[in-house]
């Protein structure tokens, strides 16, 4: 029996994938609504296929608690954020889980931490925890480390498609847990050593955020020069060896816009063009606010509660609003103590923000600037209702003419 430890954006599919390939799992979250819903038999966010694999695991057998199992394997999901101070990995939450773990687990388990880590954050903060319980590692309790690489909006078919890490101390171990995950993932699942596997999925997503923070760069050169970066990037992306990403109003998630952080708190001295990107695209929202103000005037739009933005969630077609660009814009407004903007969302059907709407067509006939935050195919679907819209476009969807762009 398997022992999922947390049932959120990772664990759930996760526990839900494991279950519907035969393996018996039994889901933990400390969260006693969250498990009540499960245990009711409805998901906990939107994702395409997660339906469908929920049901397939309920007829597999999968359970869901609130308190952790007796079993001979764990896997540990849960969030890793990061001190904003410091940057440094805030590793509370795998800690706490795995003190939990070592009340009730037998000698001879394995704990799988999946959750994201900085590199060397298992030998200092996971290893000892399982020492001061009176465990040896390697004889008493296994560790290993398999980072996730699935993105929401996708989850499912990566999960099933995707390679994968598997980082253990003990060749023998991680081939084990490499078995387990097999019985799913049709990707190439490869072995290696912890520090390795956590080493690898910071630089996955690092190499991300610096490429994003070279094209939000590039927008906001050509803005000071007034040129068009979408055609400048179309160009250069005619090169063969050249693939510039297009900008965008900032970076969210809990990946991209969290994990180069870690290398940047644990390598201050070195990991300069890590901090210098994680800088630019943090000033995204920033920027995107100060278009919005020069466009206003520009119109002769006096009152920022006539600014409507479209799109709460961090990227396009999903209902997750982890570190939201859309989010960072409107801490960034508050603090200019304007009248709050409008905001309007098709998966976000719970208000999340002051001044939030419900129905596209209400949201359009109370502005006049709409500025397009996120990219869902919605917005895709009904570019003519913003015919007589001013907008800022920050994603280079909207033809319409006249639209301003970052």
């Amino acid at each position: 029996m398997i022992n999922v430890i947390g049932l959120g954006y990772i664990g759930l599919p996760t526990a839900l994938m494991l279950a519907s390939h035969g393996v018996e799992v039994i889901g933990t979250d400390y969260n006693e609504e969250l498990v009540a819903t499960l245990n009711a038999g409805k998901t906990t966010f939107k994702e395409n296929g997660l339906d469908e694999l929920f049901a397939d695991a309920l007829k597999s057998g999968i359970r869901f608690s609130t308190e952790y199992q007796v079993t001979d394997t764990y896997i540990i999901s849960v969030p890793t954020p990061y001190d904003k101070f410091s940057k440094k990995v805030d590793a509370c939450y795998i800690i706490s889980a795995v003190k939990s773990v070592m009340q009730i687990c037998p000698k001879g388990a394995t704990v799988v931490i999946e959750s994201t880590v900085s590199p060397g954050t298992i030998d200092k903060f996971i290893r000892p925890v399982i020492e001061e319980n009176g465990f040896v590692i390697g004889e008493d309790i296994n560790l290993v480390h398999a980072p996730e690489r699935i993105i929401p909006g996708n989850m499912v078919h990566e999960l099933l498609h995707n390679d994968r890490t598997i980082g253990a101390d003990d060749k023998t171990v991680g081939e084990k847990i490499k078995a387990l995950y097999a019985s799913f993932c049709e990707g190439e699942i490869v072995v290696t050593d912890i520090r390795t596997a956590e080493m690898t999925k910071v630089v996955e997503n690092t190499f991300r955020a610096v490429n994003i923070a070279f094209a939000n760069e590039l927008a906001k050169i050509c803005r000071h020069d007034n040129m068009d970066v979408y055609e400048i990037i179309r160009i250069c992306n005619m090169h063969p060896r050249v693939n510039i990403l297009q900008p965008g109003p900032g970076v969210g998630g809990h990946c991209i816009s969290v994990d180069p952080w870690f290398l940047v708190g644990d390598y201050p001295s070195l990991a300069k063009v890590i901090d210098e990107s994680m800088k630019t695209n943090d000033g995204m929202p920033d920027f995107v606010l100060n278009r919005i103000y020069e466009i206003m005037q520009e119109n002769g739009i006096k009152d920022t509660a006539r600014v409507g933005l479209y799109g709460l969630t961090y990227k396009e077609n999903v209902d997750d609003i982890r570190e939201s660009p859309t989010l960072q814009l409107l801490e960034s407004q508050a603090r200019h103590l304007a009248a709050p903007l409008k905001v309007y969302d098709p998966f976000i059907t719970e208000d999340a923000v002051e001044n939030q709407y419900h129905d596209l067509d209400e949201f359009l006939s109370d502005t006049d600037l709409v500025v397009i935050m996120v990219k869902h195919n919605e917005i895709k679907e009904n570019m003519d209702k913003l015919s007589e819209k001013i907008v800022l476009d920050c994603h280079n969807i909207c033809d319409l003419p006249g639209v301003y762009h970052i």
